[in-house]
């Protein structure tokens, strides 16, 4: 007869085996939980703050207590109406309290961008998170004197600054006012033209003086700086555009012709 084999029996894990892979289980589950979190979190910050934020921003611009754009009358040979540019003194509008949204911006150089409110501030929480494009409380109104500076994010919360490393020397970048308070400088289109950009720490803050760069001396001539981010997804430092007014033109008179050019 031949020896019957026996298969070797199989040992049970130990105590301590058991102990071990329950919590490498359970770290697992908590590391797999802990990615769709993350992700969820990038989703809703670089994603579905945009979609809410244009969405809102879209709104403020509808709202915005302005006038029509007036059009000429449908006619075969008739096209858009051409505000006539005005090289004499600009009307400047009165300051306005904080949040309140005041004017627009829009920049040919960005196609596809739509036209984004302005608002007093530069803080996170009241302006530049829920209303688009910040003004730098104490600096120059639209037109005036020294020096218009504007903050707005990069990416998240709709980025109206999303494409400021586009632009190039002599781009328009346009301000129209609203009518905040009827007075001078309500309803005015403002055209500025790029003369430089640069890159600046945070703590560089006289990119936004009366004269960019130049702290403490009286302007002479009608700035616009741009300042947001950089690099990408970082505050560790700032891109900042500089512009000087080119001309200004009543909302009454037309459309800039910068706003117009490719348009069908």
């Amino acid at each position: 007869m031949s020896a019957r084999t026996s298969a070797p029996a199989r040992r049970r894990p130990s105590r301590g085996a058991r102990v071990a892979y329950g919590v490498l289980g359970v770290v697992g589950e908590l590391l797999i939980t802990l990615g769709v979190l993350v992700l969820a979190f990038l989703v809703w910050q670089l994603w579905w703050t945009d979609v809410q934020g244009n969405r809102a921003q879209a709104e403020v611009v509808r709202e915005l207590p302005r006038i029509p754009v007036p059009t000429p009358a449908p006619t075969a040979s008739s096209g858009p109406l051409v505000a006539p540019e005005r090289h004499d003194e600009p009307p400047v509008m009165a300051e306005v309290d904080h949040a309140v949204t005041f004017a627009t911006i829009q920049v040919p150089r960005w196609d596809g961008e739509p036209e984004r409110p302005v608002s007093e501030g530069v803080d996170r929480e009241t302006v530049l998170d829920v209303l688009g494009v910040g003004h730098y409380p104490g600096t120059a109104m639209p037109g005036g004197l020294g020096n218009v500076a504007l903050a707005g994010h990069r990416t998240t919360f709709a980025k109206p600054f999303n494409r400021v490393a586009e632009l190039q020397e002599g781009d328009p970048i346009v301000l129209r006012t609203a009518t905040v308070d009827g007075g001078p400088g309500t309803d005015t289109w403002y055209v500025y033209r790029v003369t430089s950009w640069q890159v600046v720490k945070p703590s560089q803050t006289e990119v936004i003086a009366p004269v960019p760069g130049k702290p403490g001396e009286s302007p002479t001539e009608r700035y616009l700086t741009l300042t947001t981010c950089h690099p990408m997804f970082s505050a560790r430092e700032r891109y900042v555009v500089h512009a000087v007014l080119d001309y200004w033109a009543p909302v009454a008179d037309g459309t800039p012709a910068e706003l117009l050019e490719g348009a069908s």
